[in-house]
Formats: structure tokens, sequence, C-alpha cells
């Protein structure tokens, strides 16, 4: 029987990975001109950190991490949690103020495998920390826009504020009121958010449900005078950066931590309205996790296995990376020679191939071929005697091949 790779994880082969490459090589220049550094974090953590920081009654937490439960450690499903513990951990806000740091990496979900979303995904995750200035928030969310602009992927940006502690509590009570009056109409994963995290209910995307909330009040009306005056200056902020966004008063994102400003990311190319990048501020969440009181925070997560998909669809086409040359050693003499050969203009900087099985001359041609070699050199028994091997320009195939020298200088010099 054979053994293939578990329900919902991937593995991402040559000829896939290289669109990843591009995509992460895009996205590293992208945020490196805004100012962020780099952090790599471990894939376990101690279950509480998720508990505390995503929210003890969010899908995620009751249904959906990957949980040793005898070592009660959990594979990491989002990056914020692991960021900030790292964070106060390390004392990093000691370093500098305002960090501006940025991750990527594999995240651990237990939920129905689909397209554009699997039990292993990837994320690209950036936050900035220690900043509550609004101005911070319309900048993340423009170089969000600004990396799907130079992808070439069209996405539309929704926005909405869900106020603060101050402000919440007033509106949550009207929306409680609200969805009391429809209970009996909703699906029962909202019967049980109702109760536990009624602004869930609000992001329900059964049809039934929809048409239940679809006159809900909204949080808008009800935020207090610091929230609107946040919320007014990072539209502001947009308007100025010249990102085009709407208001969604429905999107309130599936972490507890959120506040105030909160965004998405949505392109309609994978079939439905979906995702493609989420995030908001989340102050307190900081102190809550153990850290200094009253730190601020903002970030977005996007889903690198839905870009994958639609640079895809743009049938995007991407460099693979080229070898520099390919030794065709002929006979096992030849193929002695080019081993040393190999192995000096590898120290040398080049890319080199070869083959070590002694196949002929045609089959040698063909890997040269599907390395996308620049040169081919050929090394058999008489190219041995004269001391002299034969370089072919795999890419001009009307040039005249030459007579090299059998030393790294001198093809070096032939292939410029």
């Amino acid at each position: 029987m054979k053994i293939k790779a578990l329900k919902g994880f991937k593995d991402i082969i040559p000829g896939e990975v290289e669109l990843w490459q591009y995509l992460e090589s895009t996205a590293r220049g992208v945020f490196e001109r805004f100012d962020f550094n780099e952090i790599r974090l471990p894939i376990l953590e101690e279950t509480q950190l998720f508990a505390r920081s995503i929210g003890e009654a969010t899908d995620i937490v009751e249904k959906e991490m990957y949980t040793f439960v005898d070592k009660q450690v959990t594979m990491r499903p989002e990056a914020t949690a692991s960021l900030l513990r790292a964070y106060i951990e390390h004392g990093l806000y000691v370093q500098k103020p305002v960090q501006r740091l940025f991750t990527i990496g594999p995240m651990f979900r237990h939920e129905r495998p689909q397209k554009g979303r699997l039990r292993q995904f990837h994320q690209l995750d950036v936050e900035v920390l220690g900043s509550e200035s609004p101005r911070v928030d319309s900048e993340l969310i423009s170089m969000g826009a600004m990396l799907f602009d130079e992808l070439g992927i069209k996405v539309s940006l929704e926005i909405n504020s869900l106020g603060c502690p101050a402000c919440r509590p007033g509106y949550r009570e009207i929306l409680v009121a609200y969805i009391a009056e429809r209970f009996d109409a909703l699906c029962s994963d909202c019967k049980r958010r109702s109760k536990t995290n009624p602004l869930r209910v609000l992001d329900c995307k059964v049809p039934t449900c929809r048409e239940q909330i679809k006159d809900a009040p909204s949080i808008l009306e009800h935020l207090c005078g610091d929230c609107s005056d946040h919320f007014g200056k990072v539209q502001d902020g947009l308007i100025q950066l010249g990102v085009d966004y709407k208001l969604n008063k429905f999107m309130v994102r599936g972490l507890d931590y959120y506040c105030k400003t909160t965004f998405e990311f949505i392109t309609a190319d994978l079939g439905s309205q979906a995702a493609v990048a989420a995030g908001g501020r989340y102050d307190g969440l900081i102190e809550t996790l153990g850290g200094p009181k009253d730190s601020p925070g903002i970030g977005f997560a996007m889903g690198m296995e839905r870009l994958v998909l639609l640079l895809q669809l743009q049938n995007r086409e991407v460099t693979i990376a080229q070898t520099d040359l390919f030794i065709a050693g002929l006979g096992d003499e030849g193929v002695r020679v080019g081993y040393g050969l190999a192995h000096g203009l590898r120290k040398k900087g080049l890319s080199v191939a070869m083959d070590h099985e002694g196949r002929s001359l045609k089959a040698l041609m063909k890997q040269a071929n599907k390395a996308a070699a620049r040169y081919t050199l050929i090394i058999g028994d008489s190219e041995i005697a004269s001391g002299k091997g034969v370089l072919r320009d795999m890419h001009d195939r009307e040039a005249e091949q030459q007579d090299v020298d059998l030393s790294a200088e001198a093809i070096l010099s032939a292939m410029g």
C-alpha cells in the first residue's frame, strides 16, 4: 500500500515551489520598504497562549487546534499570538518603542479541507507593535494594497471598526436583543455564538442567517468619541494614500482580540467572494499576555495558498532557477574528470549539474535541456586525451561550440 500525504496536507514540489518563492520574495521586498524586520517563530507553543489570546469560545480553540493534550502544547493555528509571546519574552519593546515585524510559515487547523484552505496552510503575517496612531493603521493597510498591486492580484478592501471596551458593551446589549428576536431562525452555530460571542453572528455565511441580520444595528453608530475619531483618521489616511475602500458593518473577524480598526482584502476570482488577507487592531492583547501595560498593536495575515491560486489563474510564468553549466561526462573516465571539475566550479560560484550514471550523450543532452542549463560541457575519452572539453551554448543553437581547457578557470572565462 502506498503511503500518501495526510488529508489536508500538501507537498509543494518543483515546478510549483518557484511560484511560492516569487510570492515570498515579492512580499519581503515590499515589507522591507516599510521598515519591517523578519522574525522566525516555533511551531509548538503552550496551549494556554492561544486560549488566552484567540479566545476560549472561538471555533479555532474549541474545534480546530492540533493539541497534544498530555503535554498541553499546540501547533500554532495563527501567528499573532506566537509573535506577541516572542515580543514580550525577549523585551523587544525595550529595544525599540515601535516594532515592525513580519513572519512567514506554516499554520495548522483541523477544518474541512477545500480549495485554497488546508489543514497545514501558510501565512504571511505582519504586525506593528507599540503605536496607537491611526496613521499606522492606514499605512499598514496601504502596504497590503501595494503588495497585491505588485503581484497583479485584483482585490477590494473592506474596513470596519469594532470599538473598544468602553463602547462595545453598550452595542453588545443592543445586538443581543436584536438577535434574541430572531433566535429560532438562526443556524445552530449562530445560536451557540449568540451566547458566547454575539458579534460572530454578524459574520455568518449561511443565507438564512444573513437574511435575519441584514438590518442589524451597526457598531459604527455606537462608537465612543475616541473610537469614532480614530476610525475617521484611518479613513482620511487611506484617502491620502490613494487606497480605495468600502465600509462593511458586518465585518467582525473571528478572533476575540480585535478592537477598533478591522479590515479584509476580498477577491471574487476564486469562485465566490473570499478573504485573501485580513487583520485589525488588538490594543490590550499584549498586556493580557503579560506584556507592558497599554501596549497597542495592529497586524494582518495573508493566506499563501489562496495567493498562489490567484497567481496560477493569471498563468503567471516564474523564472525557474537557472543552471549555469551541465557537465556531460561520457564513460567512467569522463564522469570522473567532470566530477572534480563540477566541484571546483561550484566553489567559484557557478550552479553546476551532472549525471553520474554513465548515460549516452543523447540522454545527457535531454537532461541539460530539462535543467535549463546555459552551457553544456562534454567530456569523453577524446576530450580527456586532448585536454580540452567541448562547450556548447544551450541558448544560442547557432553559436559554434568551443574547445576549452579542462580547468575551472578556462571554463569560467569561456562562459563569460
